[in-house]
């Protein structure tokens, strides 16, 4: 007689034969061959230039020896990673507490205070720079706030290290709360509790086994932020000046202004092994599945004297925690954690407020306050070809890529959740991999493939490039969502008789559609306020609506760019908060 506990299994192997998912790897082929073709090859297209010569067509590392030679490029090379790194540092320390304190809210709550944490980060980075821009100027805000203060001559807050940093970190905070929240969250309570039964303190409840199990998330956040940071060029180039250029600054005066693309090619090869190796380092402690949230942390390998060290610190914390707990009463500072992570919400949403009464100014500048309330602005912005046919091809891509990003990121999700294959992990990485390659390099190595086939100055290079670029988040709602589905309906359906497409039409899709959606939508938005792509592979004709403001902020400001930011804000807001809710209601109903 067979076992009964064995029948579940049975029914699931007797369901994927009949559906004829012996092994639906084969799914994740499309994506998979998609992202070899328009990422992993132009990638490398791209490193083989750094190590050729021009003249001669043999190998060569002059590039690369220019690079490490050349003081100037020297100091740009070390502001870029000691900018990333400080960033990071940053995230993690202002980001930690406000994720802890997430993590401890009631499931719905937590979901609706990520729609607002998450918002600044779904922003276009212009809108937001721009902002700050506009707050931190000699007549802004925050001078006539300091002026009030009694301050006569404020400091010149533009410009320098510290606002690069400052609004770097306000960019990538959201990113590092999102990563390590699902960590966080998966932290059994009941440790803790079982830890001060056994006579632990405060302090070394939290440190020695509440950080301890979040390490991963903080890894996790500690990687995608630093990467993200190393290849970003909008900051710096609205808010720096010239001690502050980084690396993807170099890359664009290179391969646009100078065509020089060896060298190019060489500072790209630059970014892409910071990332590499940070990808490398992190895989090796923590497992990279780890970065969505997965429980499959390598924390095993993590051994020897290094972990011997990170246990110490541990433990010097928790003693220094204990004593500032006794010395000034932990018990009354209560208050002191939801004020900090609602502060820091309020203040991640400020640019985003702010910028909206910008758009309806009377002047012909822009300020904070507007002087005066006109909507002349919105009217030059309807009236204007230009940025009307920027906005329609924006939503005309958004949508293409929006559509083909969820057929490529749904078939991979499905396969690799639903197979037992060793090359499932393989399969993950790559899904995965435009999230930690720089978005920069994905430009210039997509714009050096097109351009010997045509593509450039094309919406179609325009629509796979932002199709590479989306692919990683809408893959990892729509496996998160996976993951939560109950396959019993399916295997039940399958047995009564439906075939393969009826269980995927009828039951499959029907009870995940709210993720699908909700990966259409963040695919879209993906696309709506990329730049980078749109800057190389757009060729300067096919402009798309970051392009245009991205022009007007180099070549002439006015109102009329608020006005269109005001527009993109309201787009964006809309349908960021429509996803949001789709997943609030997904997660709920699994």
């Amino acid at each position: 007689m067979t076992d009964i506990a064995s029948r579940p299994a049975m029914i699931g192997a007797g369901w994927r034969a009949r559906a004829g998912w012996r092994n639906p790897l084969w799914l994740a082929l499309p994506g998979i061959v998609f992202l070899v073709l328009f990422l992993a090859y132009p990638a490398l297209q791209l490193l083989s230039l750094s190590v050729i010569d021009p003249q001669g067509g043999g190998l060569s590392l002059a590039a690369f020896r220019r690079l490490l030679t050349t003081p100037v490029y020297l100091r740009v090379l070390t502001t870029t990673f000691v900018v990333a790194a400080q960033t990071t540092a940053l995230c993690l320390l202002f980001g930690y507490p406000l994720a802890y304190w997430l993590a401890r809210q009631p499931a719905r709550r937590q979901q609706g205070l990520m729609l607002l944490v998450l918002l600044p980060f779904w922003t276009s980075p212009l809108v937001l720079n721009f902002a700050w821009l506009v707050l931190l100027g000699r007549n802004g805000a925050v001078a006539g706030a300091l002026m009030a203060l009694g301050i006569d001559h404020p400091p010149d807050l533009l410009f320098g290290r510290g606002t690069v940093l400052f609004a770097l970190t306000h960019s990538m905070l959201p990113l590092a709360v999102v990563t390590m929240l699902p960590t966080m969250s998966q932290i059994d309570e009941r440790l803790p509790r079982a830890a001060a039964t056994l006579g632990a303190s405060g302090g070394q409840r939290f440190w020695r086994v509440w950080f301890h199990l979040s390490m991963p998330g903080v890894a996790a956040a500690g990687l995608l932020v630093f990467v993200n940071s190393v290849g970003f060029f909008i900051t710096p180039a609205i808010l720096g000046g010239p001690q502050e250029t980084m690396l993807s600054q170099l890359i664009i005066n290179q391969i646009q202004k100078l065509q020089n693309w060896p060298f190019g090619a060489a500072l790209a090869a630059m970014l892409i092994a910071a990332a590499l190796l940070t990808c490398i380092v992190y895989d090796y402690a923590f497992g990279l599945s780890s970065v969505s949230g997965g429980a499959d942390a390598k924390t095993g390998r993590r051994r020897g004297w290094p972990r011997r060290l990170g246990m110490r610190a541990l433990a010097g914390l928790a003693a220094a925690t204990d004593a500032v707990d006794r010395a000034v009463g932990g018990h009354r500072l209560g208050w002191l954690l939801p004020t900090y992570a609602i502060g820091l919400v309020v203040l991640s949403l400020l640019p985003i407020v702010a910028f909206i009464p910008m758009g309806f100014t009377s002047s012909n500048f822009l300020s904070f306050p507007p002087p005066g309330f006109s909507t002349r602005w919105f009217e030059a912005y309807l009236e204007s070809p230009v940025w009307i046919a920027a906005t329609i091809r924006s939503f005309g891509i958004g949508l293409v890529t929006a559509a083909v990003t969820l057929l490529i990121a749904a078939m991979g999700a499905f396969g690799i959740a639903r197979t037992e294959s060793r090359w499932a992990g393989l399969g993950f990485v790559l899904f995965l991999m435009p999230m930690v390659v720089p978005p920069i390099v994905i430009a210039i190595a997509l714009f050096y493939l097109f351009a010997g086939v045509g593509l450039v100055a094309t919406d179609l290079g325009i629509v796979i490039g932002h199709t590479v670029t989306a692919i990683p988040i809408a893959f990892v709602v729509i496996l998160a969502t996976l993951k939560g589905h109950d396959w019993r309906y399916d295997q039940a359906a399958a047995t009564l008789g439906a075939s393969r497409s009826k269980v995927l039409a009828r039951v499959t899709i029907p009870l995940i559609r709210k993720g699908l959606f909700a990966a259409f939508i963040f695919a879209f938005l993906q696309s709506f306020q990329e730049l980078t792509i749109a800057m190389f592979i757009g060729g300067g004709l096919k402009t798309t609506l970051p392009k245009q403001m991205w022009d007007d902020v180099n070549l002439q400001v006015n109102p009329t760019l608020a006005a269109a930011s005001v527009v993109v804000m309201v787009v964006v807001t809309g349908l960021f908060l429509v996803a949001g809710r789709l997943r609030m209601g997904s997660s709920r109903s699994a």
